[in-house]
Formats: C-alpha cells, structure tokens, sequence
C-alpha cells in the first residue's frame, strides 16, 4: 500500500491548503462587500461545475489515466491562484475575479475526486478500504478545524497575494508525489466496443438504474446533503437567535463537530467497521437522524433556558458528526469494494453529482421554512426523515446484501448494460 500512501500524503497537503485558501478568499469577500449574495454566488459557482460536469468527468475517468488526471486537475485548480495574486499584488481585483477562479477550481475538482476514489480501489486491498475511507473522514474532519484558525492568522499576518502562494506550493507536492507512483488501469470490460465518452456517461446510468442497493445508497447521499447540510448550515442563527451566543460559541460547536469527525474516521480506520459495513453505515444513519432531532427538540427537552440548549446540542452535534464519518467511509468502501474497477469513474461521479444538486435545493428549501417556523423545525424534519431513511434501509434486501451479492457477480458490465437495452427496447415494443 506504499503507492496509495505517497499519493494519500500529497493529496492531503493540497486538501489543506485548498481549505486554507477557501477560507481566506471568502473571509476576504465577507470584510470588503459584507453580502450574502456574494458569498451565495462564489458557493453556487463553485457547485454548478461539480454537478454539471462530473457526470461526463467520471466517463472521462474511466477511459484515460487516472494518475494524468489527477496530475493535469491539480494543476489546473492551481493555476488561477497566479493572476489572483498579480490581480491582488496590483489592487485590481474585482469580485468576479474571485467567481471565477472558484468556478475552474470546481471543474478541476470534479475530474480529480472521480480519479482519486477510482485509484484508490486499485491500490488498496479491499479488506482495508472501510479503514481508509475512515482515514479519508478524518482527513476532511482535521481540514475543517485547523484549516479556519490558521487561516485567519494568516490572514491579518499576510498580504493575500502571499496567502495565496500557499496554494501553489501544497498542490506542486500533490504532483510531485504523483510523479513518483504507478496507478494500474483497469481492465476496460464494460463496454464490448467503443461507445465514446457520452455512450459511457449513459452506460452509467444504466448500471445504476438496474443495481437497487447502490440506487439507495445515491439516494442516501442526495439525502444527506438535502437535509443534513443545510441544518447544519444554519447553526449560525440557531447560536445566535436561540440561544443567544456569539462567535466563541459558534466556533466552539464548529471545532467540536470537527474533532469529532476526526474520532469517527480514526476510530473507523482502526476498527474497519462491522463484518458487513452496510450494517455499520444504515444503523450511524439512523441514529445521526435521532440526535438530529433532539437538537430541534431541545426546548422541550431541558426546557427554555439558552445554556442548557447549548449543552445539549453541542453533544448532539459531536454524535452527528461522530456518526457521520462512519456512514461516509463506510459507504464509500462499499461502492469502492462492489463496483467493477473500469465503472468507478462513471458511478463515483453520477453519485457526486446527484449528491452535490441536492445542496442548493436544500438550502433553498431550509432558509424559507426556517424563518417560517424556526431554525429547529428544520432540525426535527431533517432528523426524523433521515432516521426513517436508515431504518427504511435495514429491511430492504437489496440495500443489507449488496456486499453478499455484489454486482462482480454478473460475467461482465456489458453484460448488465445489454440487459437494460434489452428491457427498453421490450417495454418500447409493448
């Protein structure tokens, strides 16, 4: 597993200087236009390429090195940071500057999270991928607690064209480590002759359309993101209109979140989860839906005093967060251990980029409900729909066996994909 590992290590230098830059450019759009319709525009430009464009990426991905791409994704993401710096060096940046660059960091991106999930099946034994999806959970949890703190030091020590440069360097160590590694292409069975990056595109959808259990699990995750992203979202006005907090207060239950992200994805790394991790992942679903919901029923609970509420829901959040590296990992190296390593790419991607419209529709949703009926309506809805959803999962066969009967079951994808042709073209006929 040495080869994963070199490319994991480089990876996760370029994860936390994205994140640090991330940070710093939006703080720098906060301070100098004090808009929430800029900071919403700069989120949509960076989601718009991942889900428009991640469906023909992972198609992409499954017919080319996936190593090229990942070297020829992390160059383009940084490639903008050098007119930004000039552009700040000169004091002639403008907003859309900014847009922009966020806009070809996302579609860099989009090719590169499809190549990297699909490398990784072909370096790391199955046996171990629960533990490095763990690694990956704590990994994204550790980015979002240290890359904010450090970013704001930074921020008031430096000039931004100076931040920047951060980026540069942590994504040439990301090549660099690249460069030393050999990643094996899988065998191309999927397709019995060449269909074209489109015919692949749709071949994955069909892969998908006839797979109940991995349907359900793309829905699981276009539910999370609908749900669970935007209740979380709003824990800025649940601080601060019900339990009349400041900053510290948010940061606290941000950090805590975080860190217990980061317990989830060791815990999950040492221990590889359940002997089916389908079990491990339904039942933390279910149970992060129960804690979700405690935290809308917090008055109730320890009635209206804004202390105890805190209390409470500062330990919910640490079991969500906590539960919800468990589901990630473990549900990624379900994918990863069941899909054909040729169809990675196209699944990874229809299931990124589904999971990715979902945001927007939920923040969408979440805002006017919220201000309707209160912050924590969302947080009762959101909890009891995804409790519901874990537990619906738990009797559905397809869903609780799909490790028994992975899809490698079938001789080949081509296999699955005629079969779909075959059912459409008899219910045309009918």
């Amino acid at each position: 597993m040495r080869p994963f590992f070199i490319m994991w290590s480089g990876q996760a230098a370029s994860l936390l200087g994205t994140s640090l830059v991330q940070f710093v450019l939006v703080w720098w759009l906060t301070l100098t236009t004090g808009s929430a319709t800029v900071l919403a525009f700069a989120t949509i430009a960076a989601l718009i390429p991942q889900v428009l464009l991640t469906p023909l990426a992972g198609a992409f991905v499954d017919r080319h090195s996936r190593r090229a791409i990942m070297i020829v994704a992390d160059t383009i993401a940084a490639a903008p940071i050098v007119p930004l710096m000039m552009l700040y060096y000169y004091g002639l940046i403008e907003v859309w500057h900014i847009y922009l660059a966020m806009f070809v960091r996302a579609s860099a991106s989009a090719f590169h999270w499809p190549a990297m999930e699909a490398s990784t099946t072909m370096l790391v034994p199955k046996k171990h991928l629960a533990r490095i999806g763990g690694l990956n959970q704590a990994l994204y949890g550790a980015s979002s607690v240290v890359a904010p703190p450090i970013g704001a030091v930074l921020f008031v020590t430096f000039p931004m064209y100076g931040l920047l440069a951060i980026d540069i360097v942590t994504a040439s160590l990301a090549v660099s480590a690249l460069a030393f590694i050999h990643i094996p292409q899988p065998v191309r069975q999927a397709l019995t002759k060449d269909s074209g990056v489109l015919g692949d595109m749709l071949a994955g959808f069909r892969f998908l359309r006839v797979w109940k259990g991995a349907l359900v699990l793309m829905f699981v995750a276009m539910l999370i993101n609908f749900l669970i992203s935007p209740a979380f979202g709003l824990l800025p006005i649940l601080v601060a209109e019900n339990f009349a907090g400041d900053a510290p207060m948010l940061a606290a239950m941000e950090s805590v979140m975080g860190i217990c992200t980061v317990l989830g994805g060791v815990i999950l790394g040492a221990w590889g989860g359940s002997s089916r991790r389908v079990v491990t992942a339904v039942w933390s679903l279910a149970i992060s839906g129960i804690a979700t919901t405690i935290i809308g029923l917090a008055p109730l609970l320890v009635g209206p005093q804004p202390w105890n509420q805190y209390e409470l829901t500062l330990g919910m959040v640490s079991v969500v967060g906590f539960l919800l590296a468990l589901v990630n990992g473990c549900l990624m190296a379900i994918l990863q251990a069941t899909i054909p390593p040729d169809m990675q790419g196209r699944v990874f991607s229809l299931i990124s980029s589904g999971a990715g419209a979902m945001m927007p529709l939920g923040y969408a949703l979440a805002g006017p409900l919220a201000d309707a009926f209160g912050v924590q309506f969302w947080f009762i809805l959101s909890g009891v729909v995804t409790f519901a959803t874990g537990l619906a999962c738990v009797f559905m066969p397809s869903v609780m066996e799909i490790e028994k009967t992975p899809i490698q079951s079938r001789k080949t994808v081509a296999e699955l994909a005629e079969l779909v042709d075959t059912s459409s073209s008899d219910t045309d006929t009918e």
